[in-house]
This record gives structure tokens, sequence and C-alpha cells, in this order.
């Protein structure tokens, strides 16, 4: 039986290890763009039913509750808290952030939609509106040149003034996206979500209609990582990792006894 403890304390040391990973990760995200950080979720492994509830112990009675031994945890999954980071004004007509719910989409190198909340872009040489790594936002937005002042307003109507024009040209629409279960969505790098069976489909509108978020020019928004909830949880980490070491050191110290004094 002793084994078993060993083998149930090690199933604890892997599951904080591992959350350890996820934490650290958190944190070094802290200033990434429209990062939203990871929670890892647990669940008991099977248990060794004993004897189960209701079993008769006598003529007229019957065990209260049942003699069941766990086997440990494990990590279940991770999911992202899609809590709204702090929104930080850069004054760069190009960085948007979205305050509300919503994704901004992108057109990646492999043919996917990728789906984030990073809304540092850029013009390319062609005059489309991309991302940092030159992929192209969706639905594209060409930017002519000679523009003098690039306008993108609450709703996602794109505007731009080009020299010696009098009034504004509207060049585009950007439309936000969002999921029946954001949970969903996997995680790809880059600050990219891809759709997944989970996900379920994109539903698609302008900013501000359905209930999206509305866009804020010259602004970005932050990650919405809790740097001090994060070092709690990481300092609550690690304390368990030494308790479940300390459990098979305990055991260890138990088994030796037994084979020297018996």
């Amino acid at each position: 039986m002793s084994t078993y403890a060993m083998h149930v304390a090690k199933t604890g040391l892997n599951s904080q290890q591992t959350k350890m990973q996820i934490i650290a990760n958190n944190l070094a995200n802290v200033n990434t763009t429209g990062f939203k950080s990871d929670r890892a979720n647990f669940e008991t492994l099977l248990y060794q039913i004993i004897r189960p509830a209701g079993e008769q112990t006598s003529d007229d009675t019957n065990l209260a509750s049942a003699f069941s031994i766990g086997a440990g945890s494990r990590l279940l999954n991770t999911s992202k808290q899609h809590t709204q980071g702090s929104v930080v004004q850069t004054d760069n007509a190009l960085d948007i952030a979205i305050e509300g719910s919503g994704f901004f989409q992108v057109l990646m190198p492999d043919g996917r939609i990728g789906y984030t909340r990073n809304g540092t872009f850029a013009r390319s040489a062609d005059g489309a509106l991309t991302t940092q790594s030159g992929y192209v936002v969706q639905p594209e937005i060409q930017i002519p040149e000679g523009v003098t002042q690039i306008n993108i307003s609450q709703t996602g109507a794109v505007t731009v003034q080009v020299a010696g024009a009098v009034e504004a040209d509207e060049v585009g629409q950007l439309t936000l996206a969002d999921f029946a279960n954001r949970q969903g969505l996997e995680p790809i790098g880059e600050s990219f979500l891809v759709e997944t069976p989970a996900s379920g489909p994109p539903v698609v509108a302008n900013p501000i209609e359905g209930g999206f978020g509305k866009l804020l020019q010259g602004s970005l928004e932050g990650s919405n990582v809790n740097v001090v909830q994060q070092l709690v949880d990481m300092i609550e980490t690690q304390r368990a990792y030494e308790v479940s070491s300390k459990s098979i050191t305990s055991v260890d110290e138990m088994m030796r006894f037994i084979a020297q004094n018996l």
C-alpha cells in the first residue's frame, strides 16, 4: 500500500509542475498586447471503492458513506480568461484596441483565419492593413497613397484624408468576430486563436452591433495578467509541490523502518 501512496504523491508533483509552467507563461506575457491569461483546471483520478455507500453493516443498518481511496490528480485542461485588459493610449493611428467583446480577424499564411485581440497594425508596401508580421487583416482594407490622416471610428469605419481632397474617403469597414464558446478556441502562438469544433463557428458583425465591443483608435489593450495573483498562485503551487515531495519522503522512511525492524 505504501507504493500506492508514492504514486498518488507523484501525480501531485506532475500536476503542480505543469501548473507552475502555466503560471510562468502568464508572467512571461505580462507585457504582450492582447494576451489573455491561462488557468489550470484539475480533476481527480479514479477512486478505488473498498466498501460502497449503503453497504449493509447489520440486519437493520447500512454504511453511511463509502470507503474509497483516491488515486491522485491530473491536469484536465487550461482555460483562457477572456476578461478585459487595461487600455493604453499610444496615439498611433494604426493601433486599435477593442473595448468589450470580439476579436480581429487575420488571414494566416496557411489559409486559416486567426483571431486576436492584438491591434498593433501596420500598412504594407501595397497599402493593405496588416499585423506586424505582415498578415492581412480581414476584411482586407487598402489605404491609398498620399494619405495625410487615417481615422477609424468606434464602429469600425475606416476613412482617410488624401492630400488636396476636401472630404474624407471611406476605404473599408473593420468587423469583429465572436464565438459561443470562447474557451473552445485553440491558441497557436503569435497572439492568435483559431476556431475548433468546441468553439463553434464565428459570429461576425460590426463593432458595437449585437453586443460587440467598440474600437478605440490610438490605443492598445494590454495583457490581463494580474501579477500579484500570479505570484500568490506561484507560492501556493510551490508549497503544494513541496508537500507532495514530503509525502514521498515520509512513505520512503516508513518502508525503511519496516524493512529494518520487521
